[in-house]
């Protein structure tokens, strides 16, 4: 079986966040990037279908050169090889579009990727990757499981899970559950010396649109103050909830 895991490079959520050109373009000056969590789940997956079953890992990134720490970071975690599409991810459609052309001349039986990157939280590169490439697809899993070209996968719903069965090819978009976080693996020294002869292959994007453009980036707002109330003071409580913050 061979795998792709499609990897976001996104920055740490403990990053200070800041836009420049009349908040117009994301600051990465500071930044610390990492593989994008959900992308993390679904490596450690992969990497448990390479051990139990012998299936060959790749993963992917659309970016420019600064995502290779990223990738070798992947590698380090035990990918067989990498793949960088030299392009700057704009939106959805266009990433999907690059992502698609690896995953038609690499001939893969299965692509995970998380449900959603951690920066824009979009959830729409994976169905977007499954329509272009007309594999089966199955969203906001926590479990999976294949035999033979057959698959089990479990998805939150509202109030529950639901499990369905598929069949090969297909992209599943991930989340935690599909592994927990102590599962998640940490490179170690064998595999970060490893990592550096392993492949990280540079192909040229073909040249996909951005079918969308943004306007400007905006901040939430800051939170107000806190008011304390006496715990005695029930009326005063019930009047600042009705008539101030208007959610009674």
């Amino acid at each position: 079986m061979k795998i792709l895991v499609c990897i976001s490079h996104v920055p740490d959520t403990t990053s200070k966040i800041n836009f420049t050109d009349n908040n117009t373009k994301f600051d990465t000056n500071g930044v610390q990037f990492v593989i994008n969590p959900y992308d993390e789940f679904c490596l450690t997956r992969a990497m448990w279908f390479k051990e139990k079953q012998g299936a060959s890992v790749t993963v992917v990134n659309v970016g420019g050169a600064e995502t290779e720490p990223t990738l070798r970071k992947a590698l380090a975690i035990g990918a067989d090889k990498a793949i960088r599409i030299n392009a700057n991810p704009t939106d959805s459609f266009q990433v999907a579009s690059e992502l698609s052309e690896v995953v038609k001349k690499g001939e893969f039986d299965l692509v995970l990727t998380g449900k959603e990157s951690a920066d824009y939280n979009g959830q729409m590169v994976p169905g977007m990757l499954s329509a272009l490439t007309n594999f089966n697809f199955i969203n906001g899993c926590v479990g999976i499981e294949i035999e033979g070209t057959n698959v089990s996968a479990t998805r939150e719903i509202d109030g529950g899970n639901e499990t369905l069965s598929s069949s090969l090819p297909i992209v599943i978009g991930g989340q935690k559950g599909i592994v927990e976080e102590k599962d998640l693996r940490i490179p170690n020294m064998r595999g970060i010396m490893m990592a550096r002869k392993k492949p990280l292959e540079v192909v040229e994007p073909i040249g996909s649109t951005s079918a969308t453009n943004i306007q400007s980036f905006e901040k939430p707002a800051p939170k107000g103050a806190v008011k304390l109330i006496d715990s005695n003071n029930v009326d005063e409580l019930i009047n600042l909830l009705h008539n101030e913050a208007k959610v009674i």
